[in-house]
């Protein structure tokens, strides 16, 4: 049974997520503060994902996330009034696996830990040599192939492979991708994605000696074509 952390200081919700999350079979415990996630971790309880609240009395979650994501590897969603595309591209580079706006449906977030629970599970499978990988590394902003060759990224570049490595083997629709890279205050459209895609597979390829697995979709998008790890 998957042991989910809540940390959310609105009182209400915290209790009507737990509530529906027990329901829902997980086991599911709440904190309000950074400073009880701090206490929850150090004592050695574990979660598998942890739901994060940007805007905590006493602490900020992006950097909250940054910090676990330096010591375990739970899963990470980021539940927060923020929805600009500038606020997303900083969840998922502070080490947010999936992020939501607070007004998700309870059956959105219970969907969403779903999701982050099979794809850490296939990781596990595949961390055990089943199968050769890439490995998009959050912190350090780094993509390692399966030949052990690096790629450092740029944060346009990373926000882009974290949307697709996330979503390893699913199509990542064009609308989405432009919202997560846009820069704020910019004009971005398709033109702009197809170039920074172009750039990244260059890149990819001249410093690996291997094709870059990020196939287009025609009219709909892109799909990262192999097995995927991130930290």
């Amino acid at each position: 049974m998957a042991n989910i952390l809540i940390v959310e200081d609105e009182t209400r919700l915290r209790k009507d997520l737990a509530d529906f999350l027990e329901l829902c079979g997980f086991t599911a415990t709440g904190v309000a503060t950074a400073l009880e996630l701090r206490q929850t971790l150090a004592d050695g309880n574990l979660p598998d994902v942890i739901v994060l609240d940007v805007g905590l009395p006493d602490g900020n979650g992006f950097e909250l996330a940054t910090q676990i994501r330096e010591t375990h590897r739970c899963g990470i969603i980021m539940l927060t009034a923020l929805g600009d595309s500038d606020d997303r591209i900083r969840g998922f580079e502070s080490g947010a696996d999936i992020y939501l706006v607070k007004h998700s449906t309870l059956r959105e977030i219970e969907a969403a830990i779903r999701s982050l629970l099979r794809r850490t599970a296939g990781q596990s499978d595949a961390a055990n040599g089943e199968e050769d990988q890439w490995v998009l590394d959050s912190t350090k902003w780094i993509l390692t192939a399966p030949n052990q060759h690096s790629v450092k990224l740029t944060a346009t570049e990373f926000a882009f492979m974290n949307v697709l490595c996330s979503r390893s083997g699913q199509i990542c629709h064009r609308e989405d991708l432009i919202a997560i890279v846009a820069r704020p205050r910019s004009t971005f459209d398709n033109r702009h994605l197809d170039a920074i895609v172009s750039r990244l597979r260059r890149k990819i390829e001249e410093r690996t000696s291997l094709t870059a697995p990020i196939k287009v979709v025609y009219g709909v998008g892109y799909t990262f074509a192999a097995s995927a790890l991130m930290r």
